[in-house]
């Protein structure tokens, strides 16, 4: 509903009460908004970030796919890397992923945006390969894309049109993706291991699957959320979680990746639990192709020179 300001005209209150009702539809079905002028500004916001996002998705240059690297601990090598986007905009700046990437799966704008991520992706990967970097790179699926019905047609055709094999490539999906229409997952993961795809379940630990599910889907890896890292070292139930997590995957023949590690400590202690792989600030925060390039040659010297 709309309180009505003293002065406002017919077409004030009505602008008004659109921008209220625009609110509470944004915030859930069933709700209902006074307008204040806190409410304009966000609806502006939103109005301009749908614009805006559409026409970026249009022309495809304002995105920038940043990396950051995966390293194994044990054997202190870089054995792969995550890509994360990045937006800059002219009329929004740099718009966060954690807006963006939200409302693009509201809207369904994610596929497209995924399958732009996946083309920078490719063409970032004969980059890498033409410098002897020749690495999986981590790319994130949206559970709205991967249940598309030509989900698996159309990765398969970008990858075709870049001349790349799968093994390139891993792809994390998120417990929410998988417990989603168990059959049909399940025959999707399997084709996608048959393509040559790695296949890593992200942000482990924050859901509610199964954990027999994990015996029935071709996961090569957990990928522990970083809720439970950053108290790894303060809260021993955080720390004993870690633990059983670790020692679980490891009986199932699956990998496992700590990531959001910002510590020494907690780097020496997921080292002493047998975590197999690290990501996070402590080595590197997110950077682009020619910075992660940059950093991978430093890695290699610094190796070479112990």
């Amino acid at each position: 509903s709309v309180y009505p300001h003293d002065g406002d005209d017919t077409e004030t209150l009505l602008n008004k009460a659109d921008i209220a009702m625009y609110y509470a539809k944004d915030h859930g079905k069933n709700q209902f908004s006074f307008y204040f002028d806190d409410l304009k500004t966000d609806a502006k916001r939103t109005f301009t970030l749908d614009s805006e996002l559409r026409k970026a998705i249009s022309n495809k240059n304002e995105f920038e796919i940043y990396y950051q690297p995966k390293v194994n601990y044990q054997k202190q090598q870089i054995i792969g890397m995550e890509a994360l986007v990045r937006w800059h905009n002219e009329i929004l700046g740099n718009v966060s992923p954690g807006e963006f990437i939200p409302y693009a799966e509201e809207t369904g704008l994610i596929i497209p945006l995924s399958e732009i991520i996946l083309e920078k992706v490719c063409l970032d990967a004969h980059e890498l390969i033409g410098y002897g970097y020749k690495m999986p790179i981590a790319i994130n699926i949206s559970s709205i894309h991967f249940h598309q019905p030509n989900f698996i047609t159309s990765i398969q055709q970008i990858l075709e049109r870049n001349n790349l094999p799968a093994n390139h490539f891993e792809l994390e999906l998120t417990e929410r993706t998988i417990m989603n229409n168990e059959k049909e997952t399940t025959r999707k993961l399997i084709l996608l291991k048959h393509m040559g795809f790695k296949l890593s379940l992200d942000d482990f630990g924050t859901g509610y699957s199964s954990l027999s599910y994990l015996v029935e889907f071709p996961l090569d890896c957990l990928k522990i959320d970083q809720s439970f890292i950053k108290q790894i070292c303060s809260v021993s139930d955080k720390q004993a979680i870690v633990h059983a997590i670790i020692q679980m995957a490891h009986r199932l023949q699956m990998s496992v990746i700590a990531e959001g590690v910002e510590q020494r400590d907690q780097v020496k202690l997921l080292g002493e639990m047998d975590c197999d792989m690290i990501q996070g600030y402590y080595y590197s925060k997110p950077v682009p192709l020619d910075e992660i390039m940059e950093f991978l040659e430093f890695w290699e010297l610094e190796i070479e020179g112990k």
